[in-house]
Parts: C-alpha cells; sequence; structure tokens
C-alpha cells in the first residue's frame, strides 16, 4: 500500500464542504427539510453508516510519530466531538458507525500496532461516554497482514465491531483480487460486513487530478468504486466468501447505470459475465446514501430499495450538504415509498448488521 498524502477516507462532495468553510462552523445552522415523505420515528433515529473518524488522540500521536502535519491536515481530518454531536442531533441521526482514516501511513508493524491501539481507545471511550451513539469499524491494514489479524480480533471482540472498512483497491490490485482471498476468508468466517471506500484512480499522482480543474472525488472516486464492484462480480468473489456482505459507498459509483451494458457485454470480459450472474449480484450488493445520492430510480430497479442504507459522508461533507442534499435525497424522492424510507433511514442496517443492537443497547 502506497502511503498517499491525502487518505480522504471520505466523500464525493468535498469540493462543497471545502468552499462552504469546513464542517465545524456549519454544524449548528438552519433544521433539515423534513421533505414530503413519512419516514415515521426512523427520521429520528437514523443509523448512519458512512461517518469518517478520525481520532483526536491519534493525530496527537501521529504527529509526534511525525506520520502527519497537523497544519496540512484538511478539513475531513479534523473530526471533533461537539460538531459531531450537534450535526447528529440535527438531522435525527441516533448511531454513527464510526470509520477510521488515515490507516494507510504506518511505516512498521509495530507502529501500525501502536496507532491502531491509540484509535481503538478513543472509539472504546466514545462508546462508554455516549452510549448508544456510535459503533465502530476494523480498520484493515493490508500492509500488515498479522497486523489486521490482531485488530480484527481486538475490534471484533473488545468494541463490537460491526463491520470492516477497506479500500476499493491497493497499489492498483481491486477488491476481487484472489490476492484478497485470505484477508476476505477472515471476514467471512465471521459472516462480516465489509464497506468499501474509494480514492484517487491507480497510477496517478496522489491528490492531483487526473483531468485538470476536475477534482478527483467528483468522478474518479465514483469509477474507484465502480472498478472495485465489477471486479467483485467478475472474480466469483461472493460465490467464494458466501457469509460476506459488501457495502459500496456513494450509491455505488457508476454500476447501477452500468448494469444493462455490463449484460450485454459481459461476454468480452475475462471470464466472461452472463446477463443473470450480473443482475444476481447487483442483488447482493449494499449500497449507501453518501455522496449526496443521486436520483434513485434506477438503484431502485437495478438493487432494490431495501439495500440502501443512510449514509452522510460525515465531516467529508459538511452539515449543509447533509441537510440540503443528503437527507433531502431519500425524504423527497418519489422512487422509495415511506417504508422504504423507514428501511433506507434504519431498519436495513440493523438488519445487516446485527451487532448494531448490542451497540444501541
Amino acid at each position: 500500500m502506497s502511503r498517499r498524502s491525502l487518505l480522504v477516507a471520505g466523500g464525493a462532495v468535498a469540493a462543497t464542504v471545502s468552499a462552504a468553510g469546513g464542517a465545524t462552523a456549519q454544524a449548528g445552522e438552519k433544521k433539515p427539510p423534513q421533505g414530503s415523505g413519512n419516514g415515521g420515528d426512523s427520521r429520528r433515529a437514523r443509523i448512519d453508516v458512512h461517518h469518517h473518524f478520525t481520532a483526536p488522540a491519534w493525530v496527537d500521536w501521529a504527529e509526534r510519530e511525525g506520520l502527519v502535519r497537523r497544519e496540512e491536515l484538511l478539513w475531513w481530518a479534523r473530526w471533533d466531538l461537539d460538531s459531531t454531536l450537534a450535526l447528529m442531533d440535527r438531522v435525527g441521526i441516533a448511531t454513527a458507525v464510526l470509520n477510521p482514516t488515515m490507516q494507510d501511513r504506518y511505516r512498521s508493524a509495530a507502529q501500525a500496532r501502536e496507532g491502531l491501539t491509540v484509535v481503538f481507545e478513543a472509539m472504546s471511550g466514545l462508546m462508554a461516554a455516549h452510549p448508544g451513539r456510535f459503533a465502530v469499524l476494523a480498520p484493515a491494514v493490508l500492509d500488515h497482514p498479522e497486523v489486521t489479524t490482531w485488530a480484527l480480533r481486538r475490534a471484533y471482540d473488545d468494541l463490537g465491531a460491526v463491520g470492516v472498512s477497506v479500500k476499493a483497491n491497493y497499489n492498483g490490485v481491486y477488491l476481487g483480487d484472489p490476492a484478497y482471498d485470505r484477508f476476505l476468508a477472515e471476514l467471512d468466517d465471521r459472516a462480516a460486513v465489509l464497506f468499501t471506500h474509494p480514492l484517487d484512480l491507480p497510477g496517478g499522482p496522489p491528490g492531483v487530478p487526473t483531468v485538470p480543474g476536475i477534482p478527483n472525488f467528483m468522478c474518479d472516486f465514483l469509477l474507484d468504486t465502480t472498478r472495485a464492484a465489477v471486479n467483485l462480480i467478475r472474480t466469483g468473489t461472493l460465490d467464494r466468501h458466501p457469509h460476506l456482505s459488501v457495502v459500496l459507498p456513494h450509491a455505488g459509483g457508476f454500476l447501477p447505470q452500468i448494469a444493462t451494458r455490463m449484460a450485454a457485454f459481459g461476454d468480452f470480459c475475462t471470464p466472461p459475465l452472463d446477463a443473470a450472474r450480473v443482475r444476481d449480484h447487483l442483488h447482493r450488493f449494499f449500497y449507501d446514501t453518501a455522496g449526496p445520492l443521486a436520483p434513485s430510480g434506477t438503484l431502485v430497479a437495478t438493487a432494490g430499495a431495501d439495500r440502501v442504507l443512510f449514509g452522510t459522508d460525515w465531516p467529508a461533507a459538511s452539515a449543509d450538504v447533509i441537510t440540503g442534499y443528503t437527507v433531502p435525497a431519500v425524504e423527497t424522492d418519489p422512487a422509495f415509498t415511506d417504508q422504504q424510507r423507514r428501511g433506507i433511514n434504519r431498519d436495513s442496517a440493523l438488519r445487516l448488521m446485527p451487532a448494531l443492537r448490542r451497540a444501541l443497547r
């Protein structure tokens, strides 16, 4: 795994956040629009499955270790509790699933274990201080397989992790490649939920736009997710690991929009993809609403509304983006029924991740 200078474990709306002045200053602004839908109590009890967490204690530790320079951190790495709780209360998020960021910066296995210990202690402290408000994902450190095995055990057994976080590709090797089979077998043994996340496309300098003037998170991030999803389908990964569930961020990137294209041209893949296999796998992924979600007719027709989970991309997405775009995209889209909105906001996450019920107690 390369040590990219900007691991943006967050989202497709980053420029809007930056232009709006960052997340913290906006968390107390105008009330969220309620939309025309009636999601019932679920609108006040949402579960946010796409919430990036840079532990302040980890930043202190990483700066001492020479891994980061605090003044160079962008807004998405400046997570703080007060603005987070303000945002959650503002949009009715009962529980946020914390996805630790910047876990590809370690120089050695020993340093990775030390850094992850700081992260785990921070997440444990948050859950203890704010019961029911936070759940956690286990971060995978695939540069150091033995550390990843230790981290999975620590996160699941000690913190009650509800899933695992991993990037769409490492050094240009995408999820679905057999190189990941040992790691995925560990997850399959736990019937784990794997949350993927995109970054810059392989081959270019970190953080440099592939197309001048177009930030990579605008298009390239979505393609990164799409490539991973198509490769997972092509290689039959979910067949080899049948107890594994995969959540694709940002509504699956471009995957729903190219579903028919995949079915039509699957014979050109190696090995060939038949249309039935494509349709089957599109209904086996889960998709979150972070990004924010585009009009959802194609996603619902492709995958089904019961595969859609609420996600915000906080703090990469500002409070104004979340209240002005993300929440209305769920609440006002005619593609969703009121019952489906309840599933998106809360119920589907609880079905997918039974461990969440323990976190909510």
